[in-house]
């Protein structure tokens, strides 16, 4: 099936779920969804629980490191592509330019992306999607929800990720037996990535859904802003609804963008099969 329908579809149902789901709200103006959010977040840690989490640990454990870096770089590389693209969307030449000349370096000097000659040689890296050239440009983020194995999102990003599956390289891969036998590769080293950070989640946090949920949407709203940088004639953007106020700040986990997520949750953006 394709891969933009499904995304739609996706969209489709988080929208039906904030109308279905509006009696379930506690209240909290970032999480109207909360009752339906914490649900899907509960089967996302149990599919980790059976499925991804105990694959990723065997794949950790088992495959030399130096093999799992490079399935690292190659993934990486492919989506340093995509990131250009969103750079440059964003009026970002310098950064866009940056991506190009990582993608280029990589593929060419580091074997098709397998060793990150770019990083190396000082050419930052960045991870953009079209979710936040959206928020970039003052669109808010919406209500936080968490999609059906792909983990935390906001409406903005869930309307956004057709086109991050569009503009996902690996996607256009034939055969179709290497495409999807690539894709769960990636999943699961993406997943044995945060292993640790995740089991240190875990440990720590007492309500793992509110962890997350705050943590998230913090990283998120610093992504979006670049870390609070302004573009070059206006402020950054400030009407994300993902913004926590002060005393919420206070209270929230520190956390990256990328960890703070749970199970399955980490890994399925824009990995989808046809």
């Amino acid at each position: 099936m394709n891969t933009v329908t499904n995304a739609g579809r996706i969209a489709l149902v988080m929208a039906i779920a904030a109308t279905l789901s509006a009696c379930a709200s506690s209240g909290n103006p970032r999480d109207p969804l909360e009752g339906y959010n914490r649900a899907m977040f509960k089967f996302n840690d149990k599919v980790d629980e059976v499925a991804l989490k105990p694959v990723a640990t065997a794949y950790k454990n088992v495959l030399p490191s130096f093999v799992q870096t490079g399935v690292s770089n190659f993934f990486g590389n492919l989506s340093d592509v995509w990131s250009a693209a969103n750079n440059l969307l964003q009026g970002k030449g310098e950064a866009g330019l940056q991506d190009i000349v990582r993608v280029s370096m990589n593929s060419t000097f580091g074997i098709l992306g397998l060793i990150d000659i770019a990083s190396q040689a000082g050419v930052p890296k960045h991870n953009e999607d079209f979710g936040q050239t959206l928020g970039w440009y003052g669109v808010s983020s919406g209500p936080y929800v968490v999609l059906p194995l792909m983990g935390p999102s906001t409406m903005r990003d869930t309307v956004a990720l057709p086109l991050d599956v569009v503009g996902d390289p690996w996607r256009y891969k034939d055969p179709t037996n290497v495409r999807n036998i690539g894709t769960v590769t990636r999943v699961i080293d993406k997943r044995a990535s945060y292993l640790d950070a995740t089991n240190l989640m875990e440990a720590a946090a007492l309500d793992r859904y509110q962890f997350v949920r705050d943590g998230y949407l913090q990283a998120r709203e610093s992504k979006v802003s670049d870390g609070g940088n302004s573009r070059s004639d206006e402020p950054a953007p400030k009407n994300d609804s993902s913004a926590i106020n002060e005393q919420d700040n206070m209270n929230a986990a520190p956390a990256a963008a990328d960890a703070v997520t749970s199970g399955s949750n980490t890994v399925a953006t824009g990995t989808t099969t046809q």
